[in-house]
């Protein structure tokens, strides 16, 4: 099974909110998924972009490949995110 990461469509007409989904490469957009690991909202300024950090790390270690989209999401919010140095 390759499992992938990539975005789930909701929302309504005109208004798409999207989930950050580990899922079977297989199995249809908005289809079953194993389990969402985030959330993007485009109708924000700037979008709106959220991880669960360890779940994420998680499926991107045990080998699940991330689709462009969600890829370029990744890199965005580690650059938006600060990264606190140990005192």
């Amino acid at each position: 099974m390759a499992v992938v990461l990539r975005l789930a469509r909701a929302g309504a007409k005109k208004k798409p909110y999207y989930h950050v989904v580990a899922t079977d490469s297989r199995n249809p957009r908005d289809g079953k998924f194993l389990e969402a690991v985030g959330s993007y909202d485009p109708n924000h300024k700037p979008a709106k972009v959220e991880f669960d950090e360890a779940r994420l790390e998680h499926w991107l270690k045990s080998g699940a490949l991330p689709s462009d989209t969600v890829g370029e999401l990744i890199k965005r919010h580690k650059r938006a995110a600060p990264v606190a140095k140990p005192a």
